[in-house]
């Protein structure tokens, strides 16, 4: 199993294994960019968040116990990258365009599915975005509720009441658009 969350990798990093780097690399990159791309909405500064972010792990070499853990850093890394990038160019963090980023790429989706996404997308994109990073943390990443209040550094408690109050919301503007919340 913490060969899953490439703990197995980094500790093989940290004894000096060359290829244990293009592991971790190739196992978080995509999934960092997708998560980076949240914040930065350019799929060219994502990548070069996630390349500082793996240069960063690559100066900082740090000791894990557990993968939960280390996988809450590479985030937080990343979070904290984009943050800085955000802040350096002083824009407003927005999903807009971000359907097919959040829902997955398929051709093939029917015309319906297509709105439907959208529709979804605009509603994700009219939440706070402490509510954004908060659900795609937890339900498009697949992190437990430990690691988000890891990577976006609120209590266990502070982070459950976050994400019950951003499905809430997000509930009420699915209502609203006249998506069926349990479709989603």
């Amino acid at each position: 199993m913490s060969e899953k969350y490439g703990i197995g990798s980094y500790r093989r990093f940290l004894q000096g294994d060359e290829t244990a780097l293009e592991d971790l690399m190739r196992e978080y990159s995509d999934p960092l960019v997708r998560f980076a791309l949240c914040f930065v909405k350019d799929i060219s500064v994502a990548e070069d968040v996630v390349e500082d972010a793996f240069a960063t792990l690559l100066f900082k070499r740090r000791h894990f116990s557990d993968c939960e853990n280390f996988r809450a850093y590479l985030y937080r890394i990343v979070r904290n990258k984009c943050v800085d990038h955000l802040r350096f160019k002083k824009r407003c963090v927005s999903l807009e365009g971000m359907e097919n980023v959040l829902v997955g790429v398929d051709a093939g989706l029917a015309a319906e599915t297509r709105e439907r996404n959208a529709k979804l997308a605009a509603c994700i994109d009219r939440l706070p975005a402490q509510y954004k990073e908060a659900l795609y943390l937890a339900y498009f990443e697949d992190c437990k509720a430990e690691a988000v209040s890891r990577i976006i550094r609120k209590s266990k408690k502070q982070t459950y009441n976050l994400l019950a109050r951003a499905k809430a919301a997000l509930k009420e503007l699915l209502v609203k658009e006249g998506i069926s919340y349990e479709d989603v």
